[in-house]
């Protein structure tokens, strides 16, 4: 006979912090208990009945005979990966196809723009190889070298100093756990007491019982014990009933003011759409009113009109209702000379408003060739090193190095300081919340073990009652089953271990 101990709270509490090797020494010893304990010599089958409350007929549980059709499922993930890939091909090429023939019906006004391929170095190291490649002279191998050198001497104290925090941290947490260990003491104790005192208060309840029918012959007594352990079985069923009500009932009230609660944000989302809407139709008619009073002005200060400004003016009212009869009307109202001037004035606004896209400055990202550009936006402290030796005339790049590698190597070590402390207190706090929740979960423990127990004795109490109402048995022979449940409430599963 194999008995499993993992399933047990407080053993599961206990194997937490062991090794590997403690808890296979400790299971192979608890296994073995337990087996010597319930292996019986005895050979008599009679007597065997008795001893293990053996029913002359119980039926096997419902679950034990439900159909199950076994599917072989091997081949049905590497099926479905393969024509899963394959139609993402299929869709990949249709999507090719699709983009092809809609760009060749497109005016050129909603064509996206070419792009250069911008390579960013973001890294001083990157970038002083770079200048070593591209322009390989004496000032960029002395700065080159000098800041793989700075970055080697970071990387190694990085290094050290990680490590220096893991190890302080580890030990910190040793002594967590040594005091968290200590303090579960009481609390094991605590559980393992009441599973003992649950115990020996069945084993007093049902032996009082007991001998107070094998020592009495009045039915009556039996008939009233065993109307009060079939009520507690319907208080029990019925408590549950209600419980499982009133959680229907606490889930129904949840949907409802969940439901209410999305209905009314949903009303607000829209009311501030609403009025997000007026605000913007407010902006854009100050804008306008802005344009207007710049165009009507008189025809000298109409001249000075800077026509990028009045440009961006324009821009800015996009999307207003009756946009092109508005921009037609005020650019009709500017006082040029040159009606040329105007109508390509008004022609180029009409175009940047059908237009998608826009390009975007050289300076920043190239002038749309398709090829790499390459462009550096540093942001590392080994960049001012670099600086400083590229021209180490300058006092300011020196200044600007110490100052900033100072201030970068002050938070560097403060974070690490910061992560150390607070891991440190981290693990206090969750080794103090581990031990409030093991003192709360001793309450929770003790009632599944008082429930379990009671699960395994009411089918021998019932069958003990069986046995007394056939009235087969003689006072001896109930006096025997009498002590075998007895002995099954003190040795029987669940098992307590110490």
């Amino acid at each position: 006979m194999h008995i499993n101990p993992l399933n047990d709270t407080e053993n599961i509490r206990q194997q937490r912090n062991r090794t590997e090797s403690q808890k296979r020494n400790t299971l192979s010893t608890k296994e073995g208990v337990l087996v010597n304990n319930l292996i019986k010599d005895d050979t008599n089958l009679n007597t065997t009945k008795d001893t293990y409350m053996i029913s002359d007929s119980v039926n096997m549980p419902s679950e034990l005979y439900k159909n199950r059709t076994p599917v072989d499922k091997k081949l049905l993930p590497l099926s479905a990966i393969a024509l899963g890939v394959m139609s993402s091909v299929t869709a990949m090429t249709w999507f090719v196809k699709r983009s092809a023939k809609i760009a060749k019906d497109l005016v050129p006004e909603k064509w996206l723009p070419t792009l250069t391929r911008n390579v960013n170095l973001s890294e001083e190291t990157s970038q002083v190889v770079y200048q070593m490649i591209q322009s390989p002279n004496r000032k960029t191998f002395i700065a080159g070298t000098g800041v793989l050198a700075l970055s080697a001497m970071a990387f190694m104290g990085k290094t050290f100093f990680d490590g220096y925090k893991d190890i302080w941290v580890k030990r910190k947490e040793a002594n967590i756990q040594k005091n968290l260990q200590e303090n579960l003491i009481s609390v094991e104790t605590k559980a393992f007491a009441g599973k003992m005192q649950i115990i020996r208060s069945m084993l007093s309840k049902y032996s009082a019982d007991f001998e107070k029918y094998l020592t009495d012959d009045n039915e009556q007594i039996l008939q009233n014990f065993e109307k009060k352990f079939r009520s507690d079985l319907a208080f029990t069923s019925d408590k549950k009933h209600n419980e499982k009500t009133q959680s229907d009932m606490g889930n129904i009230i949840l949907g409802s003011l969940t439901t209410l609660g999305i209905v009314g944000l949903g009303y607000l989302s829209f009311r501030n759409l609403s009025k997000s809407k007026i605000h913007l139709k407010d902006s854009l008619d100050k804008a306008k009113g802005t344009i207007e009073e710049l165009v009507n002005t008189s025809k000298e200060e109409t001249k000075k009109i800077d026509k990028n400004n009045l440009e961006h003016m324009f821009m800015s009212i996009e999307g207003s209702e009756n946009l092109e009869e508005f921009v037609t009307e005020q650019i009709n109202k500017l006082k040029w000379t040159n009606a040329e001037e105007k109508a390509e004035f008004l022609k180029k606004i009409m175009t940047k408003f059908k237009t998608s896209t826009t390009k975007v400055n050289p300076n920043i990202g190239g002038d749309g060739t398709p090829k790499p550009a390459f462009n550096s936006f540093v942001n590392d402290y080994k960049a001012f090193f670099y600086n400083w030796l590229i021209d180490t005339s300058n006092p300011q790049f020196k200044q600007l190095f110490f100052g900033i590698t100072g201030v970068t190597a002050l938070s560097y070590g403060g974070k690490l300081v910061g992560d150390a402390i607070k891991e440190v207190q981290v693990k206090k706090i969750n080794a103090e919340t581990e031990l409030d929740l093991q003192k709360r979960l001793v309450s929770t423990e003790l009632r599944n073990f008082k429930a379990k127990k009671d699960a395994a004795i009411r089918p021998l109490v019932n069958e003990f009652y069986k046995q007394v109402d056939s009235g087969k048995r003689s006072k001896q022979e109930l006096k025997t089953l009498a002590e075998n449940v007895l002995f099954e409430i003190k040795n029987g599963p669940p098992y307590v271990y110490s």
